[in-house]
């Protein structure tokens, strides 16, 4: 299970947590603009927007968990099993296929609003990337420092919601995610008035009585509402290091020990927590063994290049020692 964020200081910024059993063998990988992207049912890009974002890389394709493009524009997938639905391709829409629908989008969108416009007649398809790997059920967020959007391919189609909140997890729905917010319209982070009984005296014993209700459970729609709540009542200075340092401070608030959520087929732990700043095109993460941030330039790389550019992950806790 997974989260993703945006946040805005001064620059835009946007980055998810993947929550799983194992690892993929991710790699911060870089889709320079003259990498062919070849698509099942689209002709092949030989030109278009450079990424940076975490991938897996299968015969030298990026299946991108989380990217972003050096135009700003966002994009994550998280896993919505149960509800979404892909479909066989069609002679009317544009066929995408489900593994194809972060780098279709960002190789040729600057803007969410591009990204409206680009999928109006989307269909996202049942296509298998290859034999060994069955479809991944996934729910996506866009977003550019103006807006966001989530996006859902299910049986009856694509639906596109307008995301108020910055904050997309698993299921359900989105539209049901945010409805679960109606419930929690009486938390603050302030201390809340007693209105409990006239002429009753009730002592604010504790700092933080205001969020009292606020679900600290792993699962997707608690997870949703807490990081809306951090995510909305966030508060930083605009400086590079206090707005990666606050990013990294909203995620760790739905972060998953070791532990804590026994799937039967092993622990679901955050295996890494992204934060990329879209202005800049800084990647920056941590892993589960390694709380240290690691940034990747996208910049810093040559933009016109034909073949990606993959950077394992650094793994392994790096302590400072003082004495």
């Amino acid at each position: 299970m997974c989260t993703a964020v945006t946040y805005q200081t001064k620059d835009f910024y946007f980055g998810r947590t993947l929550d799983h059993t194992i690892s993929y063998a991710e790699e911060v990988t870089i889709t320079p603009q003259n990498f062919p992207l070849a698509f099942r049912h689209q002709p092949t890009l030989e030109h278009h927007y450079a990424m940076i974002g975490m991938a897996h890389v299968i015969e030298d394709y990026p299946l991108y968990f989380d990217a972003v493009n050096e135009r700003g524009l966002a994009a994550a997938g998280l896993n919505f099993v149960d509800y979404a639905c892909y479909h066989r391709p069609t002679d009317t829409g544009e066929n995408v296929a489900h593994f194809e629908l972060i780098p279709w989008l960002l190789a040729r969108c600057a803007t969410v609003e591009e990204v409206r416009q680009a999928v109006a007649r989307l269909n996202i398809t049942d296509d298998r990337f290859n034999g060994d790997l069955p479809p991944a059920y996934l729910h996506w967020m866009v977003a550019d420092s103006r807006e966001a959007l989530v996006l859902e391919s299910v049986g009856e189609g694509l639906r596109i919601y307008h995301n108020p909140v910055g904050v997309l997890t698993n299921n359900p729905p989105f539209d049901r995610q945010l409805f679960r917010l109606n419930d929690f319209r009486g938390l603050s982070p302030r201390t809340p008035e007693n209105r409990f009984a006239p002429g009753l005296e009730l002592q604010d014993y504790s700092y933080g009585m205001g969020a009292m209700g606020l679900p600290g459970d792993l699962s997707s729609q608690s997870r949703f509402v807490r990081a809306a709540f951090t995510r909305l009542h966030s508060v930083s200075g605009a400086s590079e290091s206090e707005s990666v340092n606050q990013f990294f401070h909203i995620l760790g608030a739905v972060s998953q020990p070791r532990g804590s959520n026994d799937t039967g087929d092993g622990f679901e732990v955050t295996q890494y927590t992204s934060c990329c700043n879209t202005d800049k095109g800084i990647y920056y993460y941590t892993t589960y063994d390694n709380h240290q941030i690691t940034a990747v330039h996208l910049h810093r790389e040559k933009l016109d290049d034909r073949f990606l550019v993959r950077y394992p992950l650094v793994q392994g806790e790096q302590m400072a020692h003082q004495n």
